[in-house]
């Protein structure tokens, strides 16, 4: 095998990679690159195997598919305001297109960890355990401290909810003369 073979490999594994970072199955990247289905497949599980044992690549990868959920997540944080301007303005279509948005950008988001075998991932799954734990904690902080101001309660009640997606409830206590 002589030197250029290599990094020609390397170079057809990298196509099929991007295609597939891209939420492309591997029929759809066989027919984008002019590869068999068959070699796809091989590319996958051999770019699989690579990041699995070299700790660099592992972690540029972690980077990547984070900055990727990251994205996904402010798709879905914006898409979920268009439901909250649609349902505020009355508009029911807006807001049906706005819903399957979301769903659709969830269906690609799990996809994704999908295809780079990360729901697979016990490790990643524990951290993100974590963070929603985290987060659960950090929701009880704010609403503890601002228990006592209701302005304060109705502001925070109202930002929790455009980052969770979940209409915060919120006790408002009246005074007895």
């Amino acid at each position: 095998m002589n030197e250029i073979e290599p990094a020609v490999h390397f170079d057809r594994m990298n196509k099929v990679v991007e295609e597939l970072l891209k939420g492309n199955s591997a029929t759809q990247i066989a027919t984008s690159t002019g590869f068999s289905r068959k070699e796809v497949l091989e590319f996958i599980d051999e770019w699989k195997g690579v990041v699995h044992n070299d700790s660099n690549i592992r972690d540029r990868a972690r980077e990547a598919i984070s900055g990727a959920d990251q994205h996904y997540a402010m798709l879905i944080k914006e898409a979920w305001k268009t439901v909250e301007d649609a349902d505020t303005q009355g508009q029911l279509s807006v807001k049906a297109a706005a819903l399957k948005l979301i769903a659709d950008i969830e269906t690609k988001r799990i996809a994704m960890l999908q295809s780079v075998g990360v729901l697979e991932n016990t490790q990643i799954a524990s951290q993100i355990a974590e963070t929603e734990r985290k987060q659960e904690i950090l929701v009880g902080i704010l609403k503890e401290t601002t228990a006592s101001c209701p302005k304060c309660k109705m502001e925070v009640a109202k930002r929790l909810s455009q980052i969770t997606g979940i209409v915060e409830s919120v006790i408002i206590e009246s005074e007895v003369v």
